[in-house]
């Protein structure tokens, strides 16, 4: 067993990544699958067998993030909006069944955290992350420390009376209803035709398709008009846009996001605060999964 080296699971909506992480960040044995969202018994059960796949490394502890809202004072992920996954300990159960150190930390969290440490925020005291994948997750740090509450900045109203959220959210016009993976999909769908994805309309709008380019950076104008909001509450010094479709789309969604947000926001947080995709990437939930087993291992939890 090596204390320097952890399993480390970020289950997504849509993916769940795991692998081997070492404390300043490295992953090896990288794995990704499908997230089975058939039950929460299927889910469970398939969040287990990447960390037995994992086991013969020879780990010292476990860190899992997923897309969860937590009761602090039980442990339990109480409720969660794109998996199947409610009022269970999952901490507890991974605990019982390895016996191993076990971190649970919402998903968005662990990639804050990471991007804290490792990444783009690194030398901040203030810091909002946004996770653009699936849904949109939401995770910050404030004066020096993680925020281990919920956080659901993915679920501001931007839009009031907008589109529909997803999942078990029936709000309307929240971010994750118009700039996250399955809403962008969902324009895709609308413009490109049915089955088309928002990576079809990254793709179009790279190739030089005026039409995909616009339709992008209006996303970005309503991601940047949450993201001046957030700025007008928290005064970070940066505000770290990641997850998968954040990612893929990059300037194309950050680019009008910036404006956006810097015309929403106060000054002089306005001119000051740094914008920015994340460093580590769509790898910031899996990296940010296994500081969070490091913290388990250390006590720190």
């Amino acid at each position: 067993m090596s204390a320097s080296r952890v399993i480390g699971v970020d289950l997504g909506g849509t993916k769940i990544s795991s692998g081997l992480v070492e404390r300043d960040g490295t992953v090896s044995a990288r794995r990704e699958r499908v997230t089975p969202a058939a039950s929460q018994e299927v889910l469970l059960a398939a969040l287990a067998g990447e960390v037995e796949a994992l086991l013969d490394a020879g780990p010292a502890a476990l860190g899992i993030a997923i897309p969860s809202r937590f009761d602090r004072h039980t442990g339990l992920a109480v409720g969660s909006v794109n998996v199947p996954l409610a009022d269970v300990d999952v901490a507890g159960l991974l605990r019982s069944r390895f016996g191993l150190p076990v971190g649970v930390e919402n998903d968005a969290n662990a990639a804050a955290l990471a991007e804290w440490r490792l990444g783009a925020g690194r030398g901040s005291t203030d810091l909002v992350m946004l996770t653009l994948g699936t849904g949109v997750g939401g995770g910050l740090v404030i004066g020096g420390r993680l925020y281990r509450g919920w956080a659901e900045l993915g679920h501001m109203v931007v839009v009031a009376g907008g589109p529909p959220c997803f999942g078990n959210c029936s709000g309307h016009g929240h971010l994750e209803a118009v700039a996250s993976g399955q809403a962008v999909d969902r324009l895709a769908g609308t413009e490109l035709g049915g089955g088309a994805t928002a990576q079809d309309l990254i793709d179009a709008a790279r190739a030089g398709d005026g039409r995909a380019v616009e339709l992008l950076a209006g996303v970005g104008r309503l991601l940047g008009a949450g993201i001046g909001s957030l700025v007008n509450i928290f005064d970070p010094d940066v505000v770290v846009l990641g997850g998968g479709f954040g990612t893929s789309a990059g300037e194309l969604v950050l680019a009008t996001a910036r404006d956006a947000a810097r015309a929403e926001a106060l000054a002089p947080a306005a001119e000051r605060v740094r914008i920015v995709g994340a460093e580590l990437g769509a790898g910031a939930g899996l990296i940010g999964a296994g500081l969070v087993g490091f913290e388990a291992l250390d006590g720190e939890r």
